[in-house]
């Protein structure tokens, strides 16, 4: 019993890291609908991992499980992304604060390497992994029990409408996202909590205020 529970619980890690990329790269829109006896079959497998490969996603924001119509990936209406994005403005400077101070230097020249990398790109999808790597790195430093997964779980749920917005960005837009950057990480090397801060709120509120000018992304 014990080895089949655990060859389960491989089975259903390998299957939600799978469907997490394939999610995050945008390959299963907002609203999709994701069939367990299709993910079965594509997986080789049974469809109790399935399941619980369901509910990993599930408590990583990704998909939405409806009592028996099963699993759809999760959308958000204007309103609810705006909220999202306001919790985001409040309590991502808060992460980064706890991080600051325990950035180490190897983590902080990654996060130089990355944003004078992101500034070259052409791909979005690109663009997309290296900042969503950018943003979590910058965060490494914090120990928290709750809120480095809230806000993993927050930028799950956020990812198409990122996307939506890195396509939506003017030239002079582009320039301020890369701007912010190069700011965050020049205050993060002078270990400046006010200043990464305060660069890193106004960051995440542009991408909300830009989403909002753009309601039909909410259809």
């Amino acid at each position: 019993m014990k080895v089949t529970t655990s060859r389960n619980g491989v089975a259903s890690e390998r299957i939600a890291t799978a469907l997490r990329e394939s999610i995050l790269r945008g390959e299963h829109p907002p609203g999709t609908r994701i069939l367990q006896e299709d993910v079965a079959a594509d997986f080789g497998a049974s469809r109790l991992p399935v399941r619980e490969a369901f509910r990993i996603l599930e408590a990583d924001g990704l998909i939405t499980l409806v009592a028996n119509t099963g699993a759809w990936v999760s959308r958000l209406s204007l309103a609810e992304c705006e909220e999202i994005y306001q919790l985001r403005e409040r309590i991502e400077p808060l992460l980064l604060g706890y991080s600051i101070q325990n950035l180490t230097p190897e983590q902080l020249d990654r996060l130089d390497e990355l944003a004078v990398t992101m500034q070259t790109l052409r791909d979005p999808e690109e663009f997309l992994r290296l900042d969503r790597e950018f943003h979590l790195l910058s965060y490494a430093g914090a120990h928290t029990a709750i809120l480095g997964d809230t806000v993993r779980r927050l930028w799950n749920t956020t990812q198409h409408y990122r996307r939506a917005y890195t396509l939506l960005l003017d030239p002079d837009g582009n320039r301020i996202v890369h701007d912010e950057h190069h700011m965050l990480v020049q205050a993060l090397r002078r270990a400046d909590a006010d200043d990464a801060e305060r660069v890193l709120l106004g960051h995440i509120r542009r991408t909300r205020l830009e989403l909002a000018r753009h309601p039909a992304l909410f259809d």
